[in-house]
């Protein structure tokens, strides 16, 4: 199974342990293409435009959508590039999840917990000690899917 990955980059990168979890956990129900979203060395600032222009990476990642099984994603710290993500995913058909801490105390945005149809596009409160946990019934799921 082919993963990608979201998570904020640009938008701020306060959440980078939590990404590290998810993806570690990920890897063992697929590739995750976009593994890199949940690197301690990469900085808000993005990757270094030095080696990949913007069109670059936009390109490299719609690829990898379209590639994908499966999108999870960690909506907590908002992000116009995770947004774009889904609504691109959404529109390509994929199953989605969405993953939301409440107890960041931020409220999330209606767009995305308002596209929850409770099949192919999933919106699951979780608290860092649960995620494993909501993980697991997702790829359960799409097991007998």
């Amino acid at each position: 199974m082919k993963i990608y990955f979201c998570g904020s980059i640009r938008g701020g990168r306060d959440d980078v342990l939590v990404y590290r979890r998810i993806v570690k956990k990920l890897r063992s129900y697929g590739t995750v293409l976009t593994v890199h979203v949940s690197s301690t060395e990469l900085t808000d600032q993005g990757e270094d435009a030095s080696t990949a222009s913007d069109r670059f990476i936009h390109d490299r990642d719609v690829a990898w959508l379209q590639e994908s099984d499966v999108v999870v994603a960690e909506v907590t710290q908002p992000s116009l590039g995770v947004g774009y993500e889904l609504g691109r995913a959404f529109d390509m058909k994929k199953k989605i999840l969405c993953l939301f801490r409440p107890s960041s105390g931020r409220t999330l945005s209606a767009m995305i917990r308002g596209a929850d149809d409770g099949n192919r596009f999933l919106v699951r409160d979780y608290s860092e000690d649960k995620v494993e946990n909501i993980l697991e019934e997702f790829f359960e799921n799409q097991k007998k899917t």
